[in-house]
């Protein structure tokens, strides 16, 4: 890595470089010049030695499914794709169809859960929905809705969302998921999706669950209208809020994709620009310990790709539960990753491919 500096680094690429080799923080500004002057080479050695100090060479994954609720939802974001009026076709799962859902799932250390936020459910749906999965299954970590979910939550009920928040994990809620967080930018969450929870109150949500105790995942929506300024911003407020309470277990940009929105218009971003985003992410957010590509937003060859860049997590199984990224147009329709497939996505990365549960503690180590 040295040598590779001296001969072919300029000065100031160089001198930032050396602060990460040296587990130093870097600011946002330094986080701009890597962005717009460093090669995309240099940044995923960057990022894989970070990755190497913080998780070794583990690849982490999870034997999870989904439920998504319903694609019933009060908020028009511009870059959905999944929304019923969008999709042409109307969901509900009633409390009965969750129970079958459950019951007809196979091993899973984790339930994940977010949808539309539907116009007339009221919280003890959801309430019920968290106790009835705990009865079922008490053994699986229950990771459900976003803080989007408990805002609205906490506006028809009358509760605050603090007051939400502690009643979901009384019923049984272990964490929260991190959508909803899209861009922090308000300016541009005025165009993108104007109705819904801000930057301030995503942040203030997941705040209070980590001092519930409830931990929490963060994410960000990239490729559409924010600029590399945005992103940066979006990623300096996440370590702040990672710096106040610790809460976060992982990271995971959010590739947009075109296909049946209304930012259709937009080009996806190229391959190059990924890689360079989850570098960047891996190296600023030093406080935060996992780094996620999920794999049926991004397709699974360009997931193996970003091993290279700073990612040790490619989440689950997802056994063909989850449609919001199959709307959008992502490769896999019918997202499916068996064991099998994690095992060699290791084993060709010279990676100690890891079964984890919700807290990343080992269940099953595979050579």
């Amino acid at each position: 890595m040295n040598e590779f500096l001296s001969e072919l680094v300029p000065e100031e690429i160089k001198k930032i470089s050396k602060k990460i080799i040296h587990h130093q923080r870097i600011s946002t500004d330094e986080a701009l010049v890597l962005v717009h002057e460093a090669e995309p080479g240099l940044l995923g050695m960057l990022a894989d030695k970070v990755r190497q100090n913080i998780n070794n060479d583990s690849l982490w994954f999870i034997r999870n499914f989904h439920i998504e609720p319903s694609n019933l939802c009060i908020h028009r974001c511009k870059f959905c794709s999944f929304r019923s009026d969008v999709t042409g076709s109307a969901w509900e799962l009633s409390l009965a169809e969750i129970r079958e859902i459950v019951d007809k799932a196979g091993p899973a250390e984790e339930v994940h859960i977010t949808g539309g936020v539907h116009p007339e459910r009221n919280f003890s749906y959801y309430e019920e929905m968290v106790k009835l999965i705990k009865s079922l299954r008490p053994e699986i970590h229950i990771k459900a809705f976003s803080a989007v979910e408990i805002d609205d939550m906490a506006q028809n009920s009358g509760l605050t969302t603090i007051e939400v928040l502690h009643q979901l994990k009384h019923a049984g809620l272990d964490a929260l998921p991190g959508g909803g967080a899209e861009i922090f930018r308000q300016d541009i969450r005025r165009v993108i999706c104007p109705d819904k929870t801000d930057a301030l109150g995503y942040l203030r949500i997941h705040s209070e669950a980590h001092k519930l105790g409830i931990r929490s995942n963060a994410t960000m929506l990239y490729g559409h209208m924010e600029s590399w300024d945005d992103r940066i911003d979006h990623l300096n407020r996440i370590r702040q809020l990672q710096d106040e309470t610790g809460g976060l277990q992982a990271f995971i940009p959010l590739k947009f994709r075109n296909k049946n929105n209304s930012m259709a218009n937009l080009e996806e971003l190229p391959l190059v620009e990924d890689l360079r985003l989850f570098a960047v992410s891996r190296i600023f957010l030093d406080n935060v310990q996992h780094i996620k590509a999920y794999w049926p937003m991004l397709g699974k060859d360009a997931t193996e790709m970003l091993l290279a860049f700073g990612v040790d997590d490619i989440d689950g199984t997802i056994n063909d539960t989850t449609k919001i990224y199959s709307l959008a147009g992502a490769e896999d329709q019918n997202p499916v990753m068996n064991l099998n497939e994690f095992i060699s996505i290791a084993r060709r990365n010279n990676r100690q491919a890891i079964r984890r549960n919700s807290n990343y503690e080992t269940l099953e180590t595979y050579q």
